[in-house]
């Protein structure tokens, strides 16, 4: 039985931020019993009592409502989050009029207390350090508003909220970074695990079979030694393919477009790149790849049985260059627009127009007897 691969603590379509928003309930549900608490035994001290009470039970609503949603991934959503910290803020205002102008003056509790302090929490552990910084800093500036002053126990509070959502924040993404990689690592290991059970395939079928139709038409001469020589390139073209690693990707999605390109290789095809990875979203390496494969087509179409071709590839920071040259017959002046009126579109379509759409341009230099070459640059961000 084939089992997947799990990371440590959530499931594979987990978010692996549950461990947080599970504490985030917990925190949610202890310091509600806090407010509750805080409310009966201040109880007949209120301006407003019975409005007291009413914040106790929205409170108590309230949570209940984000314990539901945040027990499951699809119900930890933004508007939520957002919806958290306003309610907070506002019952943390209404502190004023509840508890008393003169109590708040003098150092009375908000009638939210502890409570108050999920909301920046929740934020951070939704959106990173960032919404940790932005959610605690609008509930410290509802928890200094009501009282109308600023001192040194206030100053702790502040640096309190903020500094714990901005750590809470970094946790959580950290977390989910690294779920990202392990799940990466995973796929690649995967990827491996099934290149090289068909590299074992191919090497004890097709490769032998290759092999023997090569040396045997070299053997008897003549039409067979020309399969010979196609059976031998395929089997090059073919060794050099399972000889090559998995096409990895980044958690951001770009992948390394030197393994795109090497794929091009064959005994009349020669591939330079450079010696590092040159990084580009996976659909700018297709189209470019696939652009390269159709100029490199009319090279063996149209350029001369015995013309050899280069790629070469240049990374040059905001741009990637994808040059392929021939030494073959070149293009007589006016058979690209020859070819394009009589409906062939391998030019203007499957070069020209996957460049175009990736924001790219293409360059042609050709002349009858001095070969091709195509030169495509497309910048690194992919798609304009």
């Amino acid at each position: 039985m084939n089992r997947r691969p799990a990371i440590p603590g959530i499931t594979p379509d987990d978010d692996p931020a549950t461990p947080f928003w599970r504490g985030l309930i917990v925190l949610r549900i202890v310091t509600l019993v806090f407010a509750l608490v805080s409310i009966w035994l201040y109880r007949g001290h209120f301006n407003v009592e019975w409005a007291a009470w009413v914040v106790a039970g929205v409170m108590t609503v309230w949570t209940g409502v984000l314990t539901f949603f945040y027990l499951s991934p699809p119900g930890r959503r933004p508007q939520l989050v957002i919806a958290d910290l306003v309610l907070n803020t506002v019952l943390m205002l209404l502190s004023v009029p509840i508890v008393g102008p003169s109590p708040m003056q003098s150092g009375a509790q908000t009638i939210t207390t502890l409570w108050s302090s999920g909301a920046p929490v929740g934020g951070a552990i939704y959106g990173g350090r960032y919404w940790g910084l932005l959610f605690g800093g609008i509930t410290a500036v509802a928890n200094i508003l009501p009282r109308g002053y600023f001192n040194i126990y206030l100053a702790e509070d502040t640096v309190l909220l903020i500094g714990v959502s901005f750590v809470v924040g970094v946790a959580s993404e950290a977390t989910r970074n690294s779920a990202a990689r392990v799940r990466q690592a995973l796929r690649t290991e995967a990827a491996t695990a099934e290149r090289e059970r068909l590299a074992r395939s191919i090497h004890d079928g097709v490769l032998q079979v290759l092999a023997r139709v090569r040396k045997r038409g070299l053997e008897v001469g003549g039409e067979a030694a020309e399969i010979a020589e196609l059976a031998g390139e395929q089997e090059i073209a073919l060794r050099s393919l399972i000889a090559s690693g998995p096409l990895e990707s980044t958690m951001d999605g770009d992948t390394d477009l030197r393994q795109w390109v090497q794929l091009l290789a064959t005994p009349t095809i020669s591939v330079a790149a450079p010696a590092t990875p040159v990084l580009v979203p996976q659909v700018t390496a297709g189209e470019l790849s696939a652009a390269a494969r159709e100029a490199l087509s009319n090279v063996d179409r149209h350029a001369g049985s015995a013309a050899r071709a280069w790629v070469l590839l240049e990374d040059l920071g905001a741009e990637v260059v994808l040059s392929i040259r021939d030494d073959g017959v070149g293009i007589p002046d006016g058979r690209l627009a020859i070819a394009e009126a009589e409906g062939h579109l391998g030019v203007s379509q499957s070069i020209r127009g996957r460049i175009a759409d990736l924001g790219g341009t293409v360059e042609l230099t050709t002349a009858p007897g001095e070969g091709t070459e195509w030169e495509m640059h497309v910048p690194t961000g992919g798609a304009a």
